[in-house]
């Protein structure tokens, strides 16, 4: 069956932030086949490709002159086993915070830290998502990919995947070369309950819970995130829009000496990483609002669309809070989402 096409396509529901842009052209796959049939339109050789998600992870500045290519991938199975470890395939199309859901009702737990992270299971690697003291990482075994210079299936190991602080090599050599088809997960055998982080524990402790199972860190971590995060499906955002900044612990101990309010945890090799959302408040930008775009009121890391904003409103106040906390500061934010 030939891919079916569309063009000037809108991808208002198809991005978190609702900003309004158009494809030049637009298909949705739904088995991993179908990915060798792009090259086959000779509309859709000769232009730019975006892979899309679920679109959580996306920020779109204008129209874009390309082929957008849904990725619908679907399916949940065990894959197997190490000696220590669960391994489960997923299809890259499947909601990741139901993956979570449903692998916990399955007893296969140890993704509950990463509950109510929004998008897809195809895209949690190229992201390395992250959360409350566990990130995917951790967690991960394999992936299936397609290469499109190669015109084939080729399987990735975690090494390969060369993971890192909200980052993966799809990020880099490999961005727009390779689309992730499955990703097969590595939950342990042996639960133990990841509740160092503050937040998890105080939560954990609120509900006067000292021996939490599963489940208790899931709804801990989704009450957790609702009442810091707002719901895409009211107010348009990507969640949090800045990666924490990474410091020495020479930049660290400077920050401290002017900033001694500073939020900031300890990391191996003696840096440090900060709270890009404490930064952007303390630089004077929380619930700060430039034309339709704003920053939440609730959690200053996230950036939102009051309602009619452009990708480019909302990337101005970007901008603009990264100037502001680098001249506060000294510290350059990254942007988490693809700014496209």
């Amino acid at each position: 069956m030939p891919l079916e096409v569309f063009e000037r396509f809108a991808l208002r529901r198809f991005n978190s932030f609702g900003v309004d842009a158009c494809a030049r052209f637009f298909v949705r796959l739904r088995h991993a086949e179908q990915l060798a049939w792009l090259d086959e339109d000779a509309r859709l050789r000769a232009v730019p490709r975006l892979i899309l998600g679920g679109g959580t992870n996306l920020l779109l500045t204008g129209d874009f002159d390309g082929v957008v290519v849904k990725m619908d991938f679907a399916g949940l199975r065990d894959a197997g086993e190490t000696g220590d470890a669960w391994l489960i395939e997923v299809g890259a199309g499947e909601s990741w915070h139901a993956t979570v859901e449903r692998l916990l009702e399955r007893q296969r737990p140890g993704l509950e830290n990463l509950a109510l992270i929004p998008g897809l299971a195809g895209a949690a690697p190229i992201q390395n998502i992250g959360a409350y003291g566990l990130e995917l990482a951790e967690r991960f075994h394999a992936l299936t990919a397609w290469d499109f210079e190669a015109r084939t299936l080729v399987t990735m190991s975690a090494a390969e995947c060369n993971f890192g602080y909200r980052d993966s090599v799809f990020k880099r050599e490999l961005a727009g070369r390779r689309a992730i088809t499955s990703i097969t997960l590595a939950l342990p055998k042996r639960w133990e309950p990841v509740t160092h982080y503050a937040d998890v524990a105080n939560e954990l402790k609120a509900r006067a819970i000292t021996r939490p199972q599963p489940r208790d860190i899931f709804d801990a971590v989704v009450a957790i995130r609702r009442r810091k995060l707002p719901d895409p499906e009211t107010i348009g955002n990507a969640g949090s829009f800045f990666k924490n900044p990474i410091v020495s612990r020479e930049q660290h101990r400077a920050l401290l000496a002017h900033h001694p309010s500073l939020v900031s945890y300890p990391m191996p090799g003696g840096r440090f990483k900060l709270a890009a959302g404490w930064l952007i408040e303390a630089a004077g930008l929380k619930g700060a609002t430039r034309g339709r775009a704003g920053v939440y009121e609730r959690q200053a890391l996230v950036l939102v669309n009051r309602g009619g904003a452009t990708g480019a409103e909302i990337l101005a106040l970007a901008r603009e809070i990264q100037q502001k906390v680098a001249e506060k500061f000294g510290v350059w934010l990254e942007p988490e989402p693809v700014i496209v």
